[in-house]
């Protein structure tokens, strides 16, 4: 009997078939990666580990592997943009002064924004002056800078007597002074706190009007208080560039047409000593948009004529007659919108805003009072222009709640949910959801970013602030933000950025913003360039970033890959060398970081 063949068996059929598919699946697994057209990292003499994968990219390149078209035909045979001519250097394009001719000058239209349109704008890096020199750190910022940063002799000649600023030798010296601070601004603080809580934590944000060098919201961060100066560009050179030179909050703006760019019930305290602002005129405009922005509850301060006009006419260029009149005008506005007058002492008058419009209605009904608006969103802040009625009040059922709910006392209010979160559809759970991320992404920041943690920056900027995570989780640092909400974001938090005792602005970024350039240290752009690639150029806002970032000063910039790898080969244009990294989620995360550090 002839043997059985073995390879017959049809067990052993089933093993070899096995077999061979292994072989040619391994075999096509080594294929594959040997021909790919990713390059393979680098060699390692040590073992690679997660903390290495996560945090390391200089051994990656994104170049040849992304289908998203971004415009970028205009830079193909750039090789770098050239510095514009040296009057630029302190170029602001849309507080232009050699164009305030072109716009009338009624109700101060004339400085208000006016940004020049695309085919106007400059195609050149902003200059830094001759002699730049790194300005002094938080604290001693506050009260000295380099001259040769700020090269205006004008406004330490002309405000000489009132203590504004001082030249000593190549030293911008800042003593406190003020045209109302008699006593120096610490002596005008405390006045003001004779009548008002400074140190209670119930006041946290402030809005001063016609700031000069700002000097006021300097001293009041002794007081964990943190200020919005504003003041437009004037004949006084570049008072708001002193400001942010010493590293305090502030930016251009002014009381004319529109709407100041924040929403309602923002502030806690608003301020104006001196700040020539004609608030009685226009049916109170000025005033009423002043309600608008304080909170239920909120102080108003003003110091300088009218005020105490028997005591003061005499050094007034202003009659005794006149003065009187307009006081009785003003305390008649006040009246008006309901405020109660808490003191006046000196050249010093506060009034208070009432917790709810219960009375007000009232007595509207019956009072010859203004009116209340109607059909308007009391939070539009951007090209809205102001109209003479008072923004009403979120209703209530007591005389006693405060409208819109009460707020913790700082800092406690920086990680409690508000309650405008609930009307802007934000749970108690996705607030502290967003504090917890970005307390990681600002812990990975100290990581790339190692200077973050060692008092190089002050002045900070978060181009797309969301409900202000990114600014609560640096307060562990000598710093402030300023937090921009886009204007037209699909949620618009800018007002949720104020209840938790943070500070910021509406923004166009197709348009400048309203600061000097070399003011902030570091500019954090999150998703910025995804929102407006199909609205403006990426070489528009990076140019506007290249002409307010100081030299030395750090860019963060997070998004998609693809529009990361586009946004560096423009940056490189403009002679910035940025590291591409991975964002703390890791290497398989689309998202990733630009990284351009400009002082290594």
């Amino acid at each position: 009997m002839a043997k059985p063949n073995p390879l017959k068996h049809p067990l052993l059929k089933y093993f070899i078939s096995i077999l061979l598919v292994s072989l040619s699946y391994i075999l096509g697994i080594y294929t594959s990666s040997n021909n790919s057209t990713s390059p393979p990292l680098q060699e390692q003499k040590q073992p690679l580990n997660c903390h290495q994968l996560n945090f390391s990219l200089s051994v990656l390149d994104f170049e040849s592997h992304h289908t998203l078209s971004l415009p970028q035909e205009p830079l193909r045979n750039l090789q770098f943009f050239n510095f514009c001519p040296p009057n630029f250097t302190n170029y602001c394009p849309c507080h232009d002064p050699s164009r305030e001719t072109d716009f009338t000058a009624e109700r101060f239209f004339s400085r208000e924004r006016h940004c020049p349109e695309p085919y106007e704008k400059p195609m050149c890096l902003v200059p830094r002056p001759a002699g730049y020199k790194r300005p002094f750190s938080w604290p001693k910022s506050r009260d000295y800078a380099w001259f040769k940063n700020l090269p205006f002799k004008e406004l330490s000649e002309v405000k000489k007597t009132q203590n504004w600023v001082r030249l000593e030798g190549d030293l911008l010296v800042f003593p406190g002074g003020g045209t109302s601070f008699r006593k120096g601004v610490k002596g005008y603080v405390d006045e003001i706190k004779r009548f008002v809580p400074l140190k209670s934590g119930s006041i946290r944000t402030v809005l001063d009007v016609g700031c000069g060098v700002a000097s006021f919201g300097a001293h009041l961060m002794d007081y964990n208080i943190l200020t919005m100066s504003i003041a437009p560009s004037d004949k006084h050179e570049a008072q708001l560039q002193f400001a942010l030179e010493r590293g305090v909050p502030a930016m251009l703006g002014i009381l004319s047409i529109h709407r100041l760019p924040f929403p309602s019930r923002s502030f806690d305290m608003a301020h104006c000593a001196r700040c020539l602002v004609p608030w009685t005129k226009y049916d109170g405009l000025y005033l009423m948009e002043i309600d608008r922005v304080l909170r239920p509850g909120g102080y108003w301060i003003f110091s300088g004529p009218p005020i105490n006009w028997k005591a003061n006419y005499k050094g007034s260029e202003v009659g005794a007659q006149e003065l009187e009149q307009e006081q009785a005008r003003l305390e008649d506005l006040a009246v008006r919108l309901c405020w109660k007058k808490v003191a006046e002492k000196g050249a010093i008058a506060v009034w208070r805003k009432p917790n709810n419009h219960i009375h007000c209605i009232i007595k509207s009904r019956i009072w010859k009072s203004s009116r209340f608006c109607i059909n308007s969103d009391p939070d539009a802040g951007w090209y809205k222009k102001m109209k003479p009625c008072i923004t009403p009040l979120l209703n209530v059922t007591d005389i006693h709640d405060i409208s819109g709910g009460s707020l913790e006392k700082w800092s406690k209010r920086l990680n409690i949910a508000p309650p405008r979160t609930k009307s802007e559809g934000i749970s108690g759970a996705a607030f502290e959801g967003d504090n917890q991320l970005w307390k990681r992404r600002v812990r990975h920041y100290g990581i790339i970013l190692k200077s973050l943690s060692r008092g190089r920056y002050r002045n900070i900027m978060d181009m797309n602030a969301g409900i202000g995570g990114f600014a609560a989780a640096l307060t562990q640092y000598p710093v402030w933000v300023m937090n921009v909400v886009p204007y037209d974001a699909k949620q618009n938090n800018l007002s949720i950025v104020y209840d938790r005792g943070l500070i910021g602005t509406y923004m166009n970024w197709c348009e400048a913003f309203s600061t000097y350039p070399r003011t902030y240290d570091l500019i954090h752009a999150h998703g910025v360039f995804s929102m407006y690639m199909d609205k403006c150029s990426i070489l528009d806002i990076l140019l506007e970033m290249h002409r307010i970032l100081r030299p030395e000063g750090a860019v963060i910039i997070r998004d998609h890959v693809d529009i990361i790898v586009e946004v560096k080969g423009i940056a490189e244009k403009m002679k910035w060398n940025g590291r591409i990294l991975h964002s703390e989620n890791g290497a398989f995360h689309p998202e990733k970081i630009l990284l351009i550090d400009t002082c290594c």
